[in-house]
């Protein structure tokens, strides 16, 4: 009983040396010792056993055991000689692997579940094959750049402005959107719809609107509204204006689909898209806990 088992255990030598080895052995561990004698008398070593024993004072602690039966001069065996290793540490880590594992695959899932939907849609709004093939891979490529800004942050989320701006850099004229709001960031849920909202809005502007030509401007607003009852809502305007005529986005496109509906439930919001003569407006509205990563103190 060296000043490792001291360490470990918590009993001194004088404590533990003569002592039943049982007292180490939590009560739902007792029937692994009759193994490990069979073991041993039949001659066998046993390696990096993994376990739990008990302390001293109570506590139960993972230990790896590497036992090796003793033998005297004549080849009998007299005894055995234990090895114990606290893996404390590597099932801690054991365990954060599988807690990560877990969140990836919930996240994949999350993710196959948003491609699925947005192919299907995209499917019944297709002229064409060639159509359907550059639409679902535009819009794959916006999800991969909401990705991207998730994955730099540890899925801890992205702000509205970097949602934004990586969503409008594919199609030019960034110097064209204005930003309005306070730094605000969006949890990875938001992340993914919001961007596949900003990138409908940026399509259809780089058809028929601002970001097709060099006139007019986008700016996109947004608030955090908080109520009598200190219930907080965030506010979200996109208003396009002063540039070529305006035209409406299908009604029954795909991206009428991600501004009315998809984008607005997955927040459980509401949000409408209006046009006048001269501009298109976008307006969500949203609980701020089904948007915002960090909660701040109410104003």
């Amino acid at each position: 009983w060296n000043q490792g088992a001291e360490r470990l255990f918590g009993y001194t030598a004088e404590e533990a040396v003569g002592k039943h080895i049982m007292m180490l052995f939590p009560p739902e561990y007792r029937d692994e010792e009759a193994m490990i004698i069979e073991r041993i008398r039949n001659g066998d070593r046993v390696e990096s056993f993994e376990t739990i024993r008990r302390r001293k004072d109570g506590t139960d602690i993972p230990v790896s055991l590497t036992i090796s039966p003793v033998r005297d001069g004549a080849g009998r065996i007299v005894g055995a000689s234990k090895i114990a290793r606290d893996i404390t540490s590597a099932k801690e880590s054991e365990e954060r692997i599988r807690m990560l594992m877990r969140e990836v695959n919930h996240r994949v899932k999350n993710q196959y579940a948003v491609i699925l939907s947005m192919i299907r849609e995209t499917n019944k709004r297709s002229e064409s094959p060639n159509v359907f093939e550059k639409q679902v891979r535009e819009r794959i490529m916006a999800l991969s750049r909401s990705h991207d800004l998730l994955v730099s942050a540890d899925w801890k989320g992205a702000t509205v402005a970097d949602l934004l701006l990586a969503q409008a850099k594919p199609f030019g004229r960034e110097d064209a959107i204005g930003l309005h709001g306070p730094t605000l960031v969006l949890t990875p849920n938001a992340v993914q719809y919001l961007g596949i909202a900003f990138h409908e809005l940026c399509t259809n502007s780089a058809k028929y609107g601002v970001l097709s030509g060099r006139k007019g401007s986008i700016t996109l607003n947004w608030k955090v509204m908080t109520d009598e009852d200190g219930y907080r809502t965030f506010q979200l305007t996109w208003t396009e204006k002063d540039g070529p005529q305006v035209k409406a986005i299908a009604h029954d496109g795909f991206g009428t689909v991600v501004l009315n509906r998809v984008a607005p439930e997955a927040l459980n919001g509401t949000a409408g898209v209006t046009y006048d003569a001269d501009q298109v407006v976008w307006a969500l509205q949203a609980p701020l806990a089904y948007v915002e990563a960090f909660q701040r103190g109410a104003a």
